[in-house]
């Protein structure tokens, strides 16, 4: 319930402790269990940590975990749904970034952006691409819904790319599955392999199967 001073009600999140407010404190309490987590998971695995494992790997209390988090499933769900957003913001701002027109200039970009976000701390892609799966029927649930979310963004991305007119083989839906199958299947390899490629054979890769749903699309965008 919110304070009250001479008749005002303060939100808890306007307070100030030490010069912070309750809402940058949280934030970078739930910043540190992130963090933590990205650790305790690729060093144990999700299945092999526990509560107690994040909250010794932040320095924080267990009644700190739980004002953040319902679970360590929830906290999972968080990290994995950071990773992929910052992979979606990565690609958007290095395409707003490139010069070039040329669209197989474009695919290299975005590829090696995704691959940057994802990939270049192997802590994430193995949170990514392997702690989430088959943790639980609510989290195969939530990668399906993720995929989904990435096939939209794709299908942006390309129109952004090429124009509204252009729509890859088989339409936006099956090349985005497609893709996205092929690019999910690829990076979790690359995170289990021992010695692994370089980054830069990833972004090779990619950037030939992205390059395969626009290879006509100058034409049909007019180009």
């Amino acid at each position: 319930m919110p304070h009250t001073l001479a008749g005002v009600a303060i939100a808890e999140t306007d307070r100030n402790y030490g010069g912070r407010s309750v809402a940058a404190r949280k934030a970078e309490r739930r910043s540190l269990f992130l963090n933590a987590a990205l650790s305790v998971f690729a060093d144990k695995g999700y299945a092999g940590s526990s509560v107690a494992d994040i909250c010794a790997s932040a320095s924080l209390a267990r009644r700190q975990f739980y004002d953040e988090f319902g679970s360590r499933e929830d906290l999972l769900l968080a990290l994995y749904d950071q990773i992929q957003l910052d992979a979606r913001i990565a690609m958007v701002d290095a395409l707003d970034a490139e010069p070039s027109v040329n669209l197989r200039d474009k695919a290299a970009t975005a590829m090696a952006a995704f691959v940057e976000s994802v990939g270049s701390d192997p802590r994430r892609a193995h949170v990514a691409f392997i702690d989430v799966v088959g943790v639980s029927p609510r989290v195969e649930k939530h990668r399906v819904d993720q995929r989904s979310v990435w096939a939209t963004f794709f299908e942006s991305i390309i129109k952004g790319v090429v124009g509204d007119d252009y729509e890859p083989p088989g339409g936006y839906r099956w090349a985005s599955t497609a893709f996205i199958g092929a690019l999910t299947a690829l990076v979790h390899q690359w995170s289990t392999t021992e010695p692994r490629p370089t980054v830069s054979v990833l972004v090779d890769l990619m950037t030939v199967l992205l390059n395969a749903l626009i290879d006509d699309a100058p034409l049909r965008a007019g180009e």
